[in-house]
């Protein structure tokens, strides 16, 4: 080795430019910052103080466009997948309708089940593993009977998915939760409630009263529904994906373009949001990228339905309360 081994070269500090911090453009300024709790703990004061940054700001804005929907008259789609159902957002959502904020309603299988098990029998969600050791998981007879014979009276009446299970609960002479029904809530207040099946990928597709042709039909006449209701978030409306990784990501995609295909490439100009607890490529690309590429916002909110959809709820029906 050479005994006159030079240093590596160092940059002279001594050249840098610097700016005045006055003309630096900043991304968090101080009035965006929380406000701690004051004498005024109302929840109001709480969504106020939140900091206006980041999804605190996006929450803001998906919070608004509801609103301003409602106000309108725009069409305001919630998709669902089933694990919101059985964490107990059920009432946040009935509450939406009643106050005339959800137009649509819409979900997997899987959600239907859990509604149609709590409004009946009060209890949903059974231990997947235990039941799978033995055989058992997903045999309950009243739940698949029940659900399978009203999709069955469906194909035979020209009723939709949503309808069926509706009607069916309706006709129940004893029910033990009807208020928490998140179908029964949107079928007595005229709201168009749609279920999209998964063959196979539910419970009740195992039970002996399985119909495929009734499930089939019932399914697709709901997703002709959904694309119907597509029509009305032209300028102005709301799609809200509650925590449904797959299923409603996909159905809504087609069933917008089916919409844009039959009405000259509207809906435009509308706003989407996917809560959920992870995220995910299909919601991602499919709810709040690509619907909105010829105008309008996507949004991602991250965090626990049990948390973030109660929270929107609540902002919202305090923003439509709020005195002008």
């Amino acid at each position: 080795m050479s005994k006159d081994r030079r240093s590596p070269r160092e940059t002279d500090l001594s050249r840098v430019r610097t700016v005045p911090i006055a003309i630096r453009p900043n991304k968090v300024r101080a009035e965006e910052f929380a406000t701690a709790p004051g004498a005024d703990r109302s929840f109001a004061a709480f969504v106020n103080a939140l900091p206006d940054v980041l999804k605190a700001q996006d929450f803001d804005k998906v919070v608004d466009a509801v609103v301003q929907a409602a106000k309108k008259k725009r069409g305001v789609i919630a998709m669902l997948g089933g694990h919101v159902v059985k964490t107990g957002i059920g009432p946040i959502l009935v509450d939406l309708m009643k106050r005339g904020v959800i137009t649509h309603l819409a979900m997997n299988g899987s959600a239907a089940i859990h509604d149609y098990e709590i409004a009946r029998f009060g209890g949903t969600s059974e231990d997947v593993a235990a039941g799978l050791k033995d055989g058992s998981f997903g045999m309950a007879e009243e739940t698949g009977r029940g659900l399978n014979e009203a999709f069955i009276a469906g194909q035979a009446h020209g009723w939709g998915m949503g309808e069926s299970v509706a009607r069916a609960l309706e006709a129940q002479p004893t029910l033990a939760h009807p208020e928490h029904s998140i179908i029964l809530a949107a079928y007595r207040h005229w709201i168009p409630v749609t279920v999209h099946a998964a063959l196979g990928a539910e419970i009740i597709h195992q039970h002996p009263a399985a119909s495929g042709a009734a499930i089939g039909d019932t399914s697709h006449r709901d997703f002709r529904r959904l694309a119907a209701s597509c029509e009305d978030l032209h300028q102005g409306g709301v799609v809200l994906n509650l925590g449904s990784a797959v299923i409603m990501p996909e159905v809504f995609l087609k069933a917008l373009t089916v919409a844009r295909n039959v009405s000259e490439g509207k809906p435009t100009d509308f706003t989407t949001a996917d809560f959920d607890m992870q995220r995910h490529y299909r919601p991602r690309v499919n709810v709040v990228q690509r619907p909105v590429l010829s105008g309008g916002a996507g949004y991602e909110i991250t965090g626990h339905h049990e948390i973030m959809i109660p929270l929107l709820g609540w902002a919202v029906a305090e923003r439509l309360d709020a005195p002008v």
